[in-house]
């Protein structure tokens, strides 16, 4: 599985790096991932070393952890200028597994997929009313 170009994980303080290693614990394809961190660095910066990874893995997809702030702006304006990069945000854990052991011949199809996956995994569950 380290021959397949890796995904970026892109988030705010260490919640990416978290994400993959919670991706390794339960199917041991955290490689799959390379967790990246907005963690002290301003805009132009988040931009310069997404660029440079997205560049130095041949990453085609970025995983976003919001729709709004730095990492999802910055993976945002890399898609103006990286021709087939794909950005997924407000990713959770059940998207990166989905993703990391999925068998599908595309990133589109691997990525609809974990999204299909992500977005089922939400579910709200509540306990009897409470009595006041």
């Amino acid at each position: 599985m380290s021959d397949a170009p890796k995904a970026i994980v892109l988030a705010h303080g260490d919640l990416a790096a978290a994400f993959v290693a919670a991706v390794d614990l339960i199917t041991g394809r955290g490689d799959r991932f390379e967790p990246l961190s907005n963690r002290g660095l301003g805009s132009a910066e988040i931009d310069e070393m997404l660029r440079e990874r997205v560049h130095a893995l041949g990453a085609n997809v970025v995983f976003t952890d919001l729709p709004a702030g730095s990492c999802n702006f910055a993976a945002c304006r890399l898609l103006k200028d990286r021709r087939g990069l794909i950005v997924v945000t407000g990713v959770n854990l059940s998207t990166l597994l989905q993703y990391a052991t999925s068998s599908d011949a595309s990133d589109a199809d691997a990525v609809a997929t974990a999204v299909a996956r992500g977005g089922g995994a939400l579910r709200v569950l509540t306990g009897p009313p409470r009595a006041d």
